[in-house]
């Protein structure tokens, strides 16, 4: 157990040296564009109704990215749970000559699943500085509603990259330690 707890505390501190570093530096809020505000608000009722669609279609694929990503970083740490409770089997694997290359795979393996906490929060990070240092380009000839489009298509497409770096946190931390 207290090689576990060994490792684990070493992989907390390399995420809190990641927060504490970068995490610091973002401090500004995502906005919207002040073209898209005017725009948007200068609309009568009849114009509203295609920007209302774009707002529930865009919104409603926000919230799947948004639970897709959510039991993504749940599954990770449910998996880090059952890492840590199955430990002593492969552990014991240290007892034999033979079989003592199985619980090195083990601590392998879990550093891997423990890394991957590092590899999502710097994603996250990197995400949340990336949106708070670009503005998003909103041509103001455009209509309210392609303008919409434009910004959420942006939205969208940043939000895809980061649920893949965080769906592929596995993967990158493999590559890294050579897994």
């Amino acid at each position: 157990m207290e090689l576990m707890t060994a490792i684990f505390a070493i992989c907390g501190g390399v995420v809190n040296t990641v927060m504490g570093s970068v995490g610091g530096s973002i401090s500004t809020a995502a906005t919207l564009p002040t073209e898209i505000v005017t725009a948007v608000e200068s609309l009568g009722l009849l114009e509203s109704i295609p920007l209302w669609l774009v707002s529930l279609i865009s919104s409603l694929f926000i919230t799947i990215m948004s639970f897709i990503l959510l039991l993504t970083v749940y599954g990770r740490f449910f998996r880090l749970y059952l890492y840590t409770a199955l430990a002593p089997l492969p552990l014991a694997s240290f007892a034999g000559e033979g079989t003592s290359a199985s619980g090195k795979a083990f601590l392998k393996s879990y550093i891997g699943v423990c890394m991957e906490g590092a590899v999502v929060v710097l994603a996250c990070l990197i995400y949340s500085a990336f949106l708070s240092s670009s503005t998003p380009a909103a041509d103001a000839s455009l209509s309210a509603v392609s303008m919409v489009w434009q910004y959420v298509g942006q939205l969208i497409f940043n939000m895809l990259i980061l649920t893949g770096l965080v769906k592929g946190a596995d993967r990158i931390v493999k590559e890294m330690l050579g897994l």
